[in-house]
This record gives structure tokens, sequence and C-alpha cells, in this order.
């Protein structure tokens, strides 16, 4: 049973709220709500002048796309960035290991690995590298062949997501989730049983589109966890970006053939220059990989204009921070190279950020945390922001400590629904607030 806190906190809230009305209305504006479904276009502003996801490759070249630098701004999170620029969240860690994932320090200047090198594979139809946890898909365009990448989650260690050769069997929109058995019970056991079948909706992982493939129960759909993309979290599914997943879905007909693989590591060119791209230290991986990753790597020496920089390539192993790195050693003045990274300049508003509604005066609350650093505050609200379905929190002080306060919630079943997801998600114990009707 929930525990309803005392009025201590409700009066924070309420005079934080009377302060933020007052700020309202002194600058002339009026209260509004802002959170709603969706609250912005898919990305297309014109400041950002990178490609996300579609590419036209030469035959010859492997290597697609560029990396680019940008300068963080107050409120930005990892998550956040990497959604608006098409990357996962293993691809922005990784390129990015000392930054903080939710709360980085405003001016931080951040890589956005958004260069990859294309699977060692024919290039038709869609091919999954679970290494880089990175979907293509190939379509023939006279001499070149275009390519749409986006970032996916994948299977956990206990359901992986199995490998081979596939093919879409039919696809389709607002699916039905028809739970398995075996997650099913997984639910049971954390006290959070679901029905035998979960509608079209916002509850529904499988998001608004679904391409089923014929390997029984394994599909490529979207989510309602967009925070998980890049991470090892599904049962065994392909799960992309809402956004991402309806370009995919439209432009993917049945019986397109799907290859799913794992590719650490990926060799290419591209104008005549040498990459490697590696994912996962080397000191992780057995023999057999290392040993035709370099077999690979002299072959195309033999064929290059440039000799191979080995130091490099062993830098690069080591790291393993999963961005392609031209390995090929450059004459002064040749007048070849590597490509150039870019500056981005930060878009403003980034898609898909969640969006905190307006504090209310006869609404339900949670206390989910009381912290001693306002930082580690700012952190847990930002993680409680990205659940899926999203549950809205923020940062309020109290004294010296701070507090962070989930809602507004309409009605006191929506408030409880929100104590159990944070104690199954997160481990968090809530507490519930009760408006001063109630009272």
């Amino acid at each position: 049973m929930c525990r309803i806190l005392e009025k201590t906190i409700l009066s924070d809230i309420l005079r934080h709220l009377v302060l933020l009305i007052l700020i309202l209305v002194l600058s002339g504006c009026a209260p509004r709500r802002i959170l709603n479904a969706n609250p912005h276009p898919f990305p297309s502003s014109p400041a950002e002048k990178i490609e996300r996801n579609k590419f036209s490759v030469d035959k010859g070249d492997d290597v697609i796309g560029r990396l680019a630098f940008l300068r963080l701004e107050r409120g930005d999170t990892l998550p956040d960035i990497a959604r608006h620029f098409g990357l996962g969240i293993n691809q922005i860690s990784s390129a990015n290991p000392g930054a903080d994932l939710w709360v980085p320090a405003a001016g931080e200047r951040i890589l956005l690995p958004m260069s990859f090198i294309l699977p060692d594979h024919p290039r038709t139809g869609i091919v999954i590298n679970l290494a880089s946890m990175r979907l293509f898909q190939f379509k023939e365009n006279g001499k070149s062949v275009s390519v749409h990448t986006y970032p996916v989650g994948i299977g956990s260690a206990e359901r992986p997501t199995p490998r081979g050769q596939m093919h879409v069997s039919r696809k389709m929109f607002r699916p039905t989730w028809y739970v398995p058995a075996s997650i099913a019970e997984d639910h049971r056991k954390k006290g959070d049983p679901l029905p035998a079948k979960v509608p079209p909706g916002p509850d529904n992982p499988l998001g608004e589109y679904a391409l089923y493939l014929d390997e029984p129960t394994y599909l490529i759909h979207g989510t309602n966890k967009p925070a998980s993309i890049g991470l090892n979290a599904t049962n065994g599914c392909i799960r992309l970006y809402p956004e991402d997943v309806k370009k995919l879905y439209d432009e993917t007909p049945v019986d397109t053939p799907v290859n799913i693989m794992r590719q650490a590591y990926l060799t290419g060119q591209r104008n005549g220059v040498i990459y490697l791209e590696a994912h996962g230290s080397s000191g992780d991986s057995d023999a057999i990989e290392l040993k035709t990753i370099y077999a690979k790597l002299r072959a195309m020496e033999k064929k290059s204009a440039h000799r191979i920089d080995w130091k490099k390539v062993e830098n690069v192993l080591a790291e393993g921070k999963g961005i392609p790195v031209a390995v090929s050693r450059f004459q002064q003045k040749s007048g070849t190279g590597a490509e150039r990274v870019i500056e981005l300049r930060h878009p403003g508003r980034l898609y898909g950020r969640p969006e905190i509604p307006e504090l209310k005066m006869d609404a339900w609350y949670v206390l989910a945390a009381e912290m001693g650093d306002k930082t580690d505050a700012e952190r847990a609200a930002a993680i409680i922001n990205h659940q899926g379905p999203p549950i809205p929190a923020r940062v309020l002080p109290k004294g010296n400590r701070y507090r962070v306060i989930a809602g507004p919630f309409e009605n006191l079943g929506t408030a409880e629904l929100a104590v159990r997801r944070l104690k199954t998600d997160l481990e968090m114990e809530g507490i519930l607030i009760e408006p001063p009707s109630k009272r």
C-alpha cells in the first residue's frame, strides 16, 4: 500500500506553484500545458546541416556520414542529443566517455559519431549489425546505393536477438502485443503482473509500427521507451525510435530480406582512405576475430596507394569506441586524408525531449527521492523523465536538500501507477502527496 506524505512537502510544491504563476502574470503570459503526445515535428532544423539517416554510397566506398562536434546547453541530456541526431545511447556514450549521461555540463563540447562503416555483407534489403546496434536499409540507385541507417535496441544477454537470414513476413500498424509466457512470468515475480495482451496505445511496448519476421515471435518495431535505443534492453526483438520505425515501415515491403549479424570490427574505404571501426576493446575479443581483421587490413593495404599506420590500428582496437578512424598513412601535402570533423550549432529544441507540465494546485504528486546533492537529484529526475511512458519529474529545493517530485497526476489511480512503476523499473520507493481538496 502506498504511503501519503505529510503537508510540508505539499506546501513546498504549492509555494513553487504560486511563484511560477506570479512570474507568468508579471511577464504577461498565461499558464499553458506543455506536455503532449508529440510536441515537435520530426527533426528538420536548417541549423544542423548534416545528414542523420539517409546516404548515397558510390560503389567501392564503404564509409558513410560525418563526425561532428556540438556544444551542450543547460538541461541537455545525452539521450536527447542522441535521439535528435539519429544515434543510440551506446554510440554517444562510447564517443564521450567522460560526459555525464544525464546531467552533462553546459558548454561541454561532445563528439557526435555520425559516421559508420557499412557491414561486410551484400548491400540488399535490411542488414542489422548487433555489435554497432545499427540497422542499414539498402536500395539500388543506379551507379550508387541508397542507404538508410537507424540506431536500434537489441536483446539482452538472457534473451539475445537471433542471428541469421530472415525476411519480413507481414507488417502491422498499431499492433497488439500478445505477452509471451516468459515475460509474463518475469513481471509476475516483480509484482507487476501483465495482461494476456496489450492493445495499441502508450502502454504498448511495440509502439505504432511493427514488421514481423519469419523467425517466430521476433519483430522489428517501435517503442514507448525511446531512451532504451542503443541498449541491450529487449526480449530479442529489434527496437527503433518511433520516428525511425515509421520511415522503415513505409519504405519496406513484405518479403524484404533481413540479415542479422554481429561484426565487432569493420573495415572500409572512402576516397581511397582506409578506415577501421571497433566495437568493444580488443581485450574482450577472441583471437579469430583479431586475426581476421588484421588479414583484411593487410589485403586492403596491398591494393591501396597508402600504407597503414599499424600503431593507430592497435589504438583503435584497444579503445573500441565504435567510431570509424582513418588508419592510412598520408604524405604531407598529398592533398588526401580523412574527412574533417565539422562543428554544429545547437538546434535549440531537441526532438523528443521530455517537457514537464506545469505545477497544478489540485493534483496528486509523488515524492520519488530526497538527496543532499543537487546534481544527483537532477540526474534522478532526468532518468524518471525518460521512462516510457513518460513520468514527469522535477527537482525542488528544501533547505539544504533536494526533493525529486513526480507529477502532476490527475487522480489517485495515475499517481499510484507512477509509484508502482518507480518501484518496478527504478527500485525507488515513491510516496504519494495528496492534493489539498482530499484532506
